[in-house]
């Protein structure tokens, strides 16, 4: 054989061309062996031995050598090792509950190092609970992988058929790290399931959102269609108000609703939104249209409260009503319901709580731009608008030759003719002059 580029750059020994004993190349593969076992504890300490061993015969280049490999596995340990290497060959155990299906998690530990971890499922036949389901996996997971540990790790005590074995209940340090790591890697996996199902079916996420609503809010029944109201105007002109619909936790675009605010002067939150919710199941009600299973309002307690008099008080309805309430700085940071309205402890990273922030962005968003819109074609408004017989082309022909519609009141009949024709010029000199009048 010839060497190849692994001998000259010092990565082998060169066991194919003899340069390497049969004994030593065999003890190479058992050290190997037994770190990907987990047992660097045990290599670590054959090698230092040895080093010393080679020291005392004065071999010093070649104690250096082992030196190396010892420093460099010292270095492996110390990442690698979860917890102490004095736990050794333990078992781990949790379970993570869920309907139908139970996830346990199992870890191996040896020397510190965790070398096996899996979670399995069991399907529940007769909704049986942890106590009973632990101790059946237990016995399935060690006799499918092998184990032979005599200590178990587990969260709470259960009869286990097993002889010679050791039940460890931690309650603080390197063991009860294990144990919550062991749970964390079981509700992962769980959650992991969970949306990839949810990918594969859209609908099942969907139902699962509206049950944690209804948990939440303890409501009669899931919130299959939601309704979110706003109110948008500046110091109380161009009053507009907006309705937004979920359905099945989605929007329904074509049930949305804009609202021009008739009955309110000047800047009135709460007596707009009487007017629009008044406004909105009125005729909801007059058309026998389906009523929504929750209204959310954009605002605490006092937006919360003008919505129940006019859906209770009024209109004599059960429509369960919450609220999303802001802090300080202008975030949602708390989901309010009942009367008096309490806060629904929920963390403001959830799932469901960004699924509502978002419910309450989209009826802002809706309501802005309705504001919007209104506004811009009242600041697009001339009052060449209000002469009949002035279409947009003319408007733009006299918009181009005179510029301001001051020059144009101050211009005569022949001026104008010269732009519009005599007909129209005479219409826009006898609104002029009406005007004057």
């Amino acid at each position: 054989y010839s060497p190849c580029l692994d001998y000259h750059i010092k990565n082998c020994s060169g066991a194919c061309i003899g340069k390497q004993s049969h004994e030593e190349y065999m003890k190479n593969i058992e050290q190997a062996r037994e770190i990907l076992k987990g047992n660097t504890r045990e290599v670590q300490k054959m090698l230092f031995e040895e080093m010393q061993k080679l020291a005392e015969e004065l071999r010093f280049e070649e104690a250096e050598e082992i030196k190396r490999k010892y420093i460099l596995l010292d270095n492996f340990c110390s990442k690698s090792e979860v917890v102490s290497h004095t736990i050794n060959d333990v078992d781990v155990f949790t379970v993570t509950d869920d309907e139908n299906i139970a996830f346990v998690n199992y870890i191996h530990v040896t020397n510190g190092n965790i070398n096996q971890a899996f979670t399995f499922e069991f399907k529940k036949k007769l909704h049986e609970n942890e106590d009973e389901i632990l101790p059946v996996a237990i016995m399935q997971i060690r006799e499918k992988l092998g184990s032979k540990s005599k200590e178990i790790i587990v969260a709470h005590d259960i009869e286990l058929p097993l002889d010679g074995i050791t039940l460890t209940i931690p309650q603080r340090g390197d063991k009860k790290k294990l144990l919550e790591l062991s749970e964390m890697n079981g509700k992962q996996y769980r959650f992991d399931r969970l949306k990839q199902a949810e990918k594969l079916n859209p609908e099942q996420k969907a139902v699962r959102l509206m049950k944690e609503i209804q948990e939440a809010l303890k409501l009669p029944k899931m919130p299959y269609q939601i309704e979110c109201f706003d109110n948008s105007n500046i110091s109380g002109t161009d009053a507009v108000a907006a309705c937004v619909v979920f359905k099945k936790m989605k929007p329904s675009k074509k049930d949305y609703r804009k609202y021009n605010i008739k009955t309110v002067v000047g800047p009135d939150d709460y007596a707009s939104m009487k007017e629009v919710v008044r406004r909105r199941y009125s005729r909801l009600i007059e058309e026998e249209q389906p009523l929504p299973d929750l209204i959310i309002t954009d605002g605490g307690k006092g937006q919360m409260e003008v919505v129940r008099e006019v859906i209770e008080d009024e209109l004599h309805i059960d429509i369960p009503i919450a609220g999303l309430a802001k802090d300080d700085r202008h975030r949602t940071n708390e989901l309010l319901y009942g009367f008096p309205p309490k806060v629904i402890g929920m963390k403001t990273d959830s799932e469901l709580f960004r699924l509502l922030t978002h419910i309450q962005d989209e009826v802002h968003r809706f309501a802005i731009t309705f504001h919007r819109d209104k506004r811009s074609k009242h600041a697009l408004h001339s009052e060449l608008d209000d002469i009949k017989g002035i279409g947009p082309k003319t408007k733009e022909a006299l918009m181009k030759a005179f510029k301001t519609v001051k020059k144009m009141r101050e211009s005569d009949v022949e001026s104008l003719a010269e732009v519009v024709g005599r007909q129209k010029a005479e219409l826009l000199r006898e609104y002029f002059d009406s005007k004057k009048q």
